[in-house]
């Protein structure tokens, strides 16, 4: 007996249905049981009832990776937080906006997506344009001279997408995107075994 096709690709939506959560919670910026169950109704009715194109996943989970892009991610939104905060405070400051157009090294739509969504919940920076078929992000920077100017913009949006890579792409991804790829330790005895020494 196989599953109706709605059922069944509702079955296998599962990792976007839990990222449509995560960014539900991170919108409304609350965590509460709440918002995790009016995300997970939203991801349903969205992966149920919206017919969307599959975005096909070649990578795989890098545990390492995620803990890194979750904990600069956190560090981010504390930190543009004070920053935007700052910019609000000061007396006769007015800030420098700007639309800056960041090449992306990646051309998934997935990792595309990621990074747009990551880049714009950070405050002071918001994804106004991407094109999918050309890898290119155009943001809104709050403040470029608070930012460190235009090409300090440019590069932390580089260095979102190389943690999102890092954290999900396969070696021929990272390959393809000019990165390098993930090291693989083989035990003491193994021929990729690095020594750093002090």
């Amino acid at each position: 007996m196989s599953l109706h096709p709605r059922r069944r690709r509702l079955a296998t939506q599962w990792p976007t249905m839990i990222w449509l959560v995560v960014v539900w919670v991170l919108l409304w910026g609350d965590f509460t049981v709440g918002n995790v169950l009016a995300g997970a109704v939203v991801a349903v009715l969205v992966t149920g009832l919206l017919r969307m194109t599959p975005i096909d996943f070649h990578g795989r989970v890098h545990p390492w990776g995620v803990v890194v892009l979750v904990a600069r991610f956190a560090w981010d939104l504390v930190r543009a937080s004070a920053e935007v905060s700052w910019v609000a405070l000061r007396p006769r400051h007015t800030p420098h906006g700007a639309v800056i157009g960041v090449q992306l090294r990646s051309h998934s739509d997935l990792y595309l997506t990621m990074t747009a969504e990551l880049c714009s919940l950070v405050p002071g920076s918001l994804v106004v344009e991407a094109h999918r078929l050309t890898g290119m992000l155009y943001l809104h920077v709050l403040d470029v001279e608070q930012s460190g100017g235009v090409e300090a913009a440019r590069q932390s949006v580089l260095d979102q997408e190389e943690r999102v890579l890092r954290a999900f792409a396969s070696d021929a991804e990272m390959r393809a995107a000019g990165l390098e790829p993930h090291r693989r330790r083989t035990g003491p005895a193994g021929p990729d075994r690095t020594e750093v020494r002090a």
